[in-house]
């Protein structure tokens, strides 16, 4: 071991002792991030941060051949939208880059090395063709083939060659692997933070190749090596990954490391019937399962929650009580209060159900929380697409109009009618609501209108309604058909607003279309 890593082991305990916590969120640039990927390093970043340490990103891209372009790119926007960057990774170097796995490649062979200096490994020359005729083998006599104390002593490895032998065929360029060589018979004791103390015999493990023909580590070697280097104190991750615990601690074990607390968060499952989210699940039900867009090189789309219009704070939100329960009855959380609250312990184990319809509560709840200001920004974007041009007071119409919306789209669902006439009307509502008097009316209240000023809301919803009750009308044969003939149909907000918003010329000229249609 060089100067470097010894320099790093002592100082990995100094920062024990100093109770520094250091958290990676360490992903594949395979494709998009997935949201189970997102709440995994938004689970790291609450913890880090509760506990003012440090957030790190590590690629962990050994795997070249599904590397995918744009990928990491891809992680790091993910996590800078939804307002959890990373403390330390690519271009925010702090001392222990690397942060690429592909970059770091000079590390592992030296760690490989080791293990096999001190019986922790071994070299195995067994070929593709061998082991899958010992598979086939083990099939047809109804047994499974694991490779491990029952046979390696059998097989094509070092621990069946004397040291000129091996030095013979290590010379000659013969491939191979290098395996970890499992202890026999011990029960090893696993601690996780979430899913407590957990007993395993060793004699079930497979010896597990940590070092590739082709140069590279597996993962396995290169996230333990990764893990100490970096000083990382708590390994944060899916449950997906809780089956390597053993190896993991084995090897921290065989390295003489103290190992990091780990704690396996539960899995994101389908809205309905079992099995783990995934994107088809996305596909099928309408509601996205990434956080950006993503184009496949195929040309493949797949939405993502920033692009349908969804809100950072509301896909947190919703992402933190997944599988999270602070306790108590609250469900909204700003990031802050998250950052508070969050407790590993209050992790469940069982898998969390994925809710799309309790996502949009999160987002109607947090666009409600937007300034008009800030919605006649988005909603000025939306109009502009649509080509639409207006005088008009957006900031009063998203004001009046927003308590119903849920994505900024709504707002136009909701307000089309203040920038557009109605040329055409609700059948059914027009059947009930207008009578043959109807004309008569809307002609009495068009000369109120003519006659109103100011042209404000107030002394609209006066003149009228002081007409209405004089007159001995029911309020429903005017109100009705006035709505009727300024919307187009049942909905929106005040009559009088909307009156006020369109102007006198306006309000009259939709009312005449009503009568002539």
């Amino acid at each position: 071991m060089d100067n470097h890593s010894r320099d790093l082991d002592i100082s990995l305990q100094d920062s024990r002792l100093r109770g520094n916590v250091r958290v990676r969120f360490a992903p594949s640039p395979t494709g998009p991030l997935h949201i189970g990927g997102v709440r995994t390093a938004l689970f790291n970043y609450l913890y880090a941060k509760k506990h003012r340490g440090s957030f790190i990103l590590r690629i962990e891209d050994t795997d070249q051949n599904r590397y995918v372009e744009g990928a990491e790119e891809y992680i790091i926007e993910a996590l800078n939208w939804c307002g959890i960057p990373f403390d330390e990774g690519p271009g925010k170097e702090k001392g222990f880059g690397p942060y690429r796995q592909s970059e770091r490649k000079h590390l592992y062979n030296e760690y490989a090395n080791l293990l096999i200096q001190s019986g922790h490994g071994y070299y195995a020359f067994d070929t593709n063709e061998s082991l899958d005729f010992h598979r086939k083998d083990h099939e047809e006599k109804g047994k499974t083939f694991i490779y491990n104390h029952h046979n390696r002593e059998k097989l094509d490895n070092s621990l069946t060659l004397s040291e000129s032998e091996l030095q013979k065929r290590l010379s000659a360029g013969d491939p191979y692997v290098i395996r970890f060589k499992t202890p026999v018979n011990q029960k090893l004791v696993l601690n996780d933070i979430i899913r407590g103390e957990m007993e395993i015999d060793t004699n079930i493990l497979d010896d597990k190749v940590l070092f590739k023909s082709d140069g590279m580590p597996t993962y396995h070697l290169a996230n333990i090596v990764d893990d100490h280097l970096m000083k990382i104190s708590h390994v944060i991750r899916g449950e997906e990954w809780l089956p390597s615990l053993a190896l993991h601690q084995l090897l921290y074990d065989a390295f003489g490391w103290e190992a990091p607390q780990f704690a396996h968060l539960p899995l994101i499952m389908k809205p309905v019937g079992k099995g783990k989210l995934s994107k088809r699940d996305g596909d099928k039900m309408g509601f996205p399962v990434f956080p950006l867009l993503w184009r496949s090189g195929d040309g493949e789309r797949f939405s993502g929650y920033r692009e349908d219009g969804y809100l950072p704070e509301a896909v947190v939100n919703m992402l933190a009580l997944l599988g999270w329960n602070p306790g108590t009855e609250q469900e909204i959380f700003s990031l802050d209060e998250l950052i508070d609250t969050f407790e590993l312990e209050r992790v469940n184990k069982a898998g969390a159900k994925f809710d799309p319809e309790k996502t949009n509560w999160f987002q109607h709840h947090y666009l409600q929380l937007q300034t008009d200001d800030q919605l006649v920004i988005g909603f000025k974007n939306l109009l502009d697409s649509k080509r639409v041009t207006t005088s008009l007071n957006l900031k009063t119409i998203v004001s009046l109009v927003k308590e119903r919306a849920t994505f900024i789209t709504d707002l136009w669902e909701q307000s089309h009618y203040f920038f557009k006439a109605p040329i055409a009307y609700d059948e059914k509502a027009a059947n009930k609501c207008w009578h043959e008097e109807t004309d008569k009316v809307m002609e009495a209240v068009m000369m109120i209108l003519k006659e109103t000023s100011p042209f404000v809301q107030e002394h609209l919803s006066d003149k009228v309604k002081s007409w209405i009750t004089d007159a001995g009308i029911g309020f429903g044969r005017v109100m009705q058909p006035l709505r009727l003939s300024l919307v187009g149909e049942m909905k929106g907000p005040d009559v009088f607003a909307i009156m006020e918003i369109l102007g006198k010329e306006e309000t009259i000229k939709r009312i005449k279309m009503r009568l002539v249609s």
